[in-house]
Order: C-alpha cells, then sequence, then structure tokens
C-alpha cells in the first residue's frame, strides 16, 4: 500500500528509478525469507 503511493510521489518527482529500486529490494527480501 505505502509503496503504490510511494510510487505516484516519487513519479511526480522525476524519482522513479528510486522506487524500482526499492521494490526490487523489497521483492528480494520476501523472496529470501520464503
Amino acid at each position: 500500500m505505502i509503496l503504490r503511493n510511494s510510487y505516484l510521489n516519487v513519479a511526480d518527482n522525476s524519482g522513479a528509478k528510486m522506487v524500482r529500486c526499492i521494490g526490487f529490494l523489497h521483492g528480494t527480501k520476501k523472496n529470501y525469507a520464503s
């Protein structure tokens, strides 16, 4: 949920790359736990 909101905020700030990196890290962490 927070990521979704962050994406919109970041996209407006021309920082979609940062959000993409965070999403990748989040996904990896989840996979690691699994």
